[in-house]
């Protein structure tokens, strides 16, 4: 059985694969585990294959963006450069880009806010 932490990841998640969705973007992999780590969302378009950092939130606590450091930044690099390379067959784009999404969920769950913040690694 999940956690609450695992649900509310999960949450968070889903709500920020809906917003690319809604940008255009379809979904290539959802929660790529390799032994370094985990990429969140992986989403293309016509134009660029994006690497997504979910980070999530109840409302009154610390801003969702903090988390991502210099050194989580330098990991999500190193997932994405491992998973092209197990992917060889993956769609081509001219552009490959690195982003962070903040989601605040209220008590409830409802959606507080979300913010996309483009290439931050």
């Amino acid at each position: 059985m999940p956690t609450t932490r695992q649900m509310l990841g999960g949450a968070g998640e889903r709500l920020a694969l809906e917003h690319y969705e809604r940008l255009g973007f379809e979904l290539l992999a959802r929660n790529h585990r390799t032994r370094a780590g985990e990429l969140d969302l992986i989403v293309a378009d016509r134009r660029a294959i994006v690497f997504v950092e979910v980070k999530t939130r109840r409302a009154g606590g610390l801003d969702p963006l903090v988390s991502i450091t210099p050194r989580k930044r330098r990991r999500i690099r190193a997932l994405a450069a491992e998973w092209l390379a197990e992917h060889p067959d993956h769609p081509r784009r001219a552009e490959l880009r690195f982003d962070a999404v903040a989601v605040v969920l209220d008590q409830i769950g409802e959606l507080v806010a979300l913010e996309q913040l483009e290439g931050v690694a």
